[in-house]
């Protein structure tokens, strides 16, 4: 059976929208090559899993 990819992966809109990371900052962390993303031609793509494990690894204070 294929495996549904589609939500794998998020937009800049995307990630916008879900994570509230505005695309200015985006483009800033992208090129300062603070957040992983995946480029192709002039699509920015971020995938999912890499985010949330991004957004783990900032993690600060002690967990309950």
């Amino acid at each position: 059976m294929a495996q549904n990819t589609h939500n794998e992966w998020l937009s800049p809109s995307g990630l916008e929208a879900e994570y509230e990371i505005k695309k200015s900052t985006q483009a800033k962390y992208r090129m300062e090559a603070k957040i992983p993303f995946c480029k192709i031609g002039k699509f920015i793509r971020y995938n999912r899993a890499e985010i949330n494990a991004w957004i783990a690894s900032h993690k600060r204070g002690v967990a309950l």
